[in-house]
């Protein structure tokens, strides 16, 4: 358990390495932008720059849609605006200025976030390993973040040490810099509250088509079920029955068997049409609530599974459906595909918002393109206008985590 926990904590540190090192990248062309936007500013008052503010305008929103696409991939997508208009008039749009305000911030307090997040680590790294060379270096020179001189193998131990405690300091530090760093992003670049209704009516328009996709595929996979197994069974009772009444006159004792037979592929034919009943809407659901529905899913789970849930209430039953669904195609892609060990589902209600949290410490690297299901899930979760994160980095832990609103 406690390897998993220090796993965990060495992984989500590469991740708010790999974010630092995105918003530096976005970072220095803001700040690159911001030179130019200057250069433009300045000569336009001599009435040459206008000429070059179309270009500027257009720059302006290139790093933003940039930064909403870096923002979007660690967490709720930002929806970007409406295309720029011709020439001056694009100094029009309020949402221009926003996205100026976003490039002048992260080109001065995101680029120092970045440089700070990204020198703690480093600078902790030099500082542990400089007893493997401190002799090579000036006497009385030191390395990193250590503000006193080194001069025997004893002093750069305690540079080891003081490497040590600014690497646990980066650790714990580090999230708090990303977020802070995309704080002013996640504000300034989202689209006005209530002016531009047309992006979530394009939005609706996608999630509908979504939950039609999901309903016709369901409705495939029952035609498919139902056509390859029960139908089957029953076909094979029919038969069976007419044989045995044909037998009763000549041979009793045949037909006995053949009324076994048929009892047989008849109670078969049950069991495979209460399968895919528990398919459409699992029983548990009315019977045990989520809760219990959930419990049951992570009992029967090949992959030890840990279960934490706090629902206080019960949600729509659709729902509660989809949570289901969500819940057991993520069980069956760890135990598919993610070579895990252990995994854990966590269900919490916030906020009139179900949200689900599904973490295994496999292998990483899940791909939605790659047919592990994980599509099927977005369209469920889309449907009912809720939100699908999904983190897995190469050598893991995929983490997948769902809200679902679940206003009554």
């Amino acid at each position: 358990m406690i390897v998993d926990a220090l796993r965990r904590r060495v992984y989500a540190a590469v991740d708010t390495l790999e974010r630092l090192v995105g918003g530096l990248g976005t970072a220095v062309l803001a700040l690159a932008l911001m030179v130019w936007v200057g250069v433009v500013a300045v000569t336009s008052l001599a009435g040459v720059g206008l000429v070059l503010a179309p270009s500027a305008a257009r720059g302006v929103r290139a790093v933003a849609d940039r930064e909403r696409a870096r923002l979007s991939r660690w967490g709720p997508e930002i929806i970007g605006p409406e295309p720029l208009r011709p020439g001056l008039r694009a100094w029009r749009d309020p949402v221009v200025w926003r996205e100026l305000a976003w490039v002048a911030e992260h080109a001065t307090l995101g680029f120092a976030i970045s440089i700070f997040g990204l020198t703690i680590p480093l600078a902790a790294v030099q500082d542990v390993t400089y007893p493997l060379w401190w002799w090579t270096v000036s006497p009385n020179s030191a390395p990193g973040l250590v503000f006193w001189s080194v001069h025997s193998q004893l002093d750069a131990l305690g540079v080891a040490l003081y490497g040590l405690a600014w690497l646990v300091v980066g650790i714990f530090v580090g999230p708090l810099l990303v977020r802070t760093q995309a704080w002013a992003g996640r504000r300034l670049l989202a689209p006005p509250p209530g002016t531009d209704l047309s992006l979530r009516i394009v939005e609706l328009t996608a999630t509908r088509a979504a939950a039609l996709d999901a309903h016709a595929a369901e409705l495939r996979r029952i035609e498919r079920s139902l056509h390859d197994g029960a139908q089957n069974r029953l076909v094979a009772v029919s038969v069976l029955l007419g044989a045995a009444r044909r037998a009763v006159a000549r041979d009793p004792a045949d037909a006995g068997e053949l009324l076994d037979r048929a009892q047989e592929a008849a109670e078969q034919a049950l069991a495979e049409l209460r399968t895919v009943v528990r398919g459409i809407l699992p029983p548990v659901l009315d019977g045990r609530g989520l809760d219990g529905a959930l419990a049951g899913l992570a009992a029967d789970c090949v992959v030890p599974c840990r279960l934490d849930v706090d629902l206080p209430r019960r949600c729509a039953v659709s729902v509660e459906a989809t949570a289901y669904f969500v819940v057991a195609e993520s069980l069956t892609n760890v135990t598919k595909h993610s070579g895990a060990t252990a995994v854990q589902v966590t269900a919490r209600m916030e906020d009139q918002t179900l949200k689900l949290t599904i973490e295994d410490n496999g292998r990483g690297g899940a791909d939605e393109s790659g047919g592990s299901g994980i599509t099927g899930i977005r369209r469920r979760v889309e449907a009912y206008d809720g939100t699908l994160t999904l983190t897995s980095p190469a050598g893991g832990p995929t983490t997948m985590r769902v809200e679902l609103p679940c206003g009554l």
